[in-house]
């Protein structure tokens, strides 16, 4: 009986071309996923500083704005470079009594350009979003509209 022996010259060349672009697309794909994920912290870092600058405002539209500013501020310093960026802020705690907990609440929005976070020409964007809230201090004032002194108190503060 005789065995044939085969020959396997150029069979390494040939995986080599089926395996390569597999583990190159893998590769890429770890890295868009970890680069967005990076992005998605950066966003969530901007919501979070944007609530805490806005839970420290006296009142609510000073709060709208300094908290919009915050976020942008953030992104800029984080270097995430949104395509479009939205900033939703709650202010409806400071229409809450003195004395009784509220918090601020900010929802930041970032359209990222795909083709920033890995290889360059992937089409698409992807809204990575992010809410935080901040508490307001229980016992610090806050200015709101048609804000008066109880009239217990009128002769002490100089109001009648």
């Amino acid at each position: 009986m005789t065995t044939r022996v085969r020959d396997e010259r150029g069979s390494a060349a040939i995986e080599a071309a089926i395996g390569l672009p597999a583990f190159v697309l893998f590769v890429g794909m770890i890295i868009a996923g970890g680069r967005l994920a990076i992005a998605h912290q950066s966003v969530q870092a901007a919501a979070a500083d944007a609530a805490r600058a806005a839970s420290i405002s006296r009142d609510a539209r000073t709060a709208d704005a300094t908290a919009r500013r915050e976020a942008e501020a953030s992104l800029a310093n984080q270097q995430i470079d949104c395509r479009s960026t939205r900033v939703s802020v709650s202010t409806a705690a400071f229409r809450v009594p003195v004395g009784q907990a509220a918090d601020v609440t900010v929802t930041v929005s970032c359209r990222l350009d795909l083709s920033d976070l890995s290889v360059p020409g992937i089409p698409g964007s992807r809204v990575v979003r992010a809410t935080m809230s901040s508490p307001i201090d229980t016992w610090r004032e806050r200015a709101a509209r048609g804000f008066r002194i109880p009239d217990a108190y009128a002769d002490v503060w100089g109001q009648s």
